[in-house]
């Protein structure tokens, strides 16, 4: 045992890990683990819970993901409150991603990405945009692949990539109906792998194709729509019910790549209320995605971006919410 390795608190106690798994695959343990196994107990009536020093854990039977016990606890806080920077060496080349109207940040990605896989997990987006997924598996050594419409918004992936040293990852240019619906192309992109998650930010119905109001026309400095492609094919230059529908055939035509017990996970903002229109577009996309026969809603976790700028909406007449959240809905792949 080396001098740095802490001496195993009292409240402890099993069989060294070795003794009981002398042939066990250690590639198959979360790094953190196998490095250390030499020092690592087993205990548990069925000898599948192991424990460090320290005092991390984890399952024999965790078949999701590498993540000690505490921090699967802790990930499963139904809410995400973060502020990332948008400037400097943590920005993760946001001056280059922000080309995009709305880029997911890598770090909130590679968050999410170290709880739905395992090292040897593929990553998959087919709303890729300026590869915010992408990036955020590269982050934490897992392998992705992606779908754009906008080639404006590949290059910028590709140029982020460049800037942050990280692997870049295929993406091809499309509408992400068309190309999974070809399975020609999609087994060239996946090189015969399965998906371990579909991580994807969709387009919100035709959102940013309406005239800008308030705040919003006030940061982008005028009033126009800035619609992400002027493509027919892009979801978001759809109106709801088509955008719904769309949505729907993409997940439905994706689950043929994805591994049983994949996760399937989508950002939704939703609609400022209009009159009695409640605009709840999070529940009409769980309610859409739930008609797969195989696709299963597990729940949501709610992201809180408190970098996001706060406009006086609504003042001084009524109540206007200023959006900084998002839902992050979680489906999964099951019989």
């Amino acid at each position: 045992m080396s001098a740095d390795v802490t001496v195993l608190d009292s409240t402890y106690s099993g069989v060294p890990f070795v003794e009981v798994y002398p042939n066990f695959p250690l590639e198959t343990l979360p790094d953190w683990l196998s490095v250390n196994i030499g020092v690592a107990l087993v205990y548990g009536a069925d000898n599948k819970c192991v424990v460090l020093p320290d005092g991390r854990k984890y399952h024999l039977d965790n078949r999701l993901n590498e993540k000690t016990g505490r921090d699967w606890t802790l990930f499963i806080n139904s809410v995400f409150n973060t502020r990332y920077p948008t400037n400097g060496t943590e920005s993760y080349a946001h001056s280059i991603r922000r080309v995009h109207p709305s880029p997911k940040p890598p770090q909130l990605m590679r968050d999410l990405i170290e709880f739905f896989t395992k090292k040897e997990g593929l990553v998959f987006d087919c709303f890729a945009g300026v590869g915010g997924t992408l990036l955020g598996a590269a982050l934490c050594g897992r392998k992705a692949v992606g779908i754009e419409l906008n080639k404006k918004y590949i290059a910028a992936y590709e140029q982020a990539a460049i800037a942050l040293n990280l692997e870049r990852f295929p993406i091809i240019c499309g509408d992400s109906v068309s190309l999974l619906a070809d399975n020609v192309a999609m087994q060239n992109l996946l090189g015969g792998k399965e998906i371990s998650l579909m991580l994807i930010d969709p387009p919100y119905s035709n959102m940013m194709n309406k005239p800008k109001t308030g705040g919003d026309a006030i940061a982008i400095g005028n009033d126009a729509p800035t619609p992400f492609t002027t493509d027919n094919r892009d979801l978001g230059n759809m109106p709801r019910v088509q955008f719904l529908d769309a949505l729907k055939e993409t997940v439905n035509l994706a689950l043929r790549y994805i591994k049983f017990r994949g996760y399937v996970i989508v950002f939704i903002k939703d609609i400022q209320p209009s009159k009695k229109e409640i605009n709840f577009l999070h529940a009409e996309v769980v309610n859409k995605i739930n008609e797969i026969s195989n696709v299963y809603y597990k729940g949501m976790k709610i992201w809180a971006d408190n970098s996001a700028k706060m406009y006086p909406y609504g003042y001084p007449f009524s109540f206007v919410a200023n959006q900084i959240h998002q839902y992050i809905l979680v489906f999964r792949k099951e019989k």
